[in-house]
């Protein structure tokens, strides 16, 4: 078992393009929904994805905020597939670009499908109080913005939100 540390950011500008020195093509889904995790029906969310060549099945606990519990194992391929038909709410279809910024790798979520205009920063650390430098193109953080986690623009897509949602103003600024 692991603990991850993320943190999560919306962008302030594209100006993280030029800087990206990998993508890699993502699908992925939910064998559970984000009632059954934010009513304590499950204590986790389970997800398949396939990224790139690998299939991994991931289970990260229901913790709100930047340390989770996380499980994750690689799957053979087939069985990603076929668990991906077993998913619950819409499938994530997303490009990962990974970028480089002062000793840290961010990973540049880009959505597409019924999740396309959205694109979100997340860096991982190896304590919740590590210091990292905020590269110009980072804006306002949704760490603790549930509608942002995968597993709710699984159930509620970035298509289906509102103006003000999609504005963020309810959001702290970093």
């Amino acid at each position: 078992m692991g603990i991850e540390i993320e943190r999560k950011f919306l962008l302030a500008s594209d100006d993280w393009r030029g800087a990206a020195h990998e993508v890699v093509s993502m699908v992925q889904g939910y064998l559970n929904d984000l009632h059954a995790v934010d009513s304590g029906t499950m204590n986790a969310s389970v997800r398949v994805r396939i990224e790139g060549e690998q299939a991994r099945l991931n289970i990260k606990s229901r913790e709100l905020g930047a340390s989770r519990q996380e499980f994750d194992y690689l799957i053979p391929m087939d069985d990603a597939r076929a668990l991906l038909a077993l998913c619950v709410g819409g499938v994530i279809d997303k490009r990962r670009h990974l970028v480089q910024h002062a000793g840290h790798l961010w990973e540049v979520d880009e959505f597409l499908g019924e999740n396309a205009g959205l694109v979100v920063a997340e860096i991982e650390l190896d304590r919740e109080d590590e210091s990292f430098e905020h590269p110009v193109w980072l804006g306002v953080e949704a760490t603790h913005a549930v509608r942002y986690y995968n597993l709710a623009l699984a159930s509620r897509p970035y298509s289906q939100w509102d103006e003000a949602e999609r504005l963020a103003t309810d959001i702290k600024e970093r």
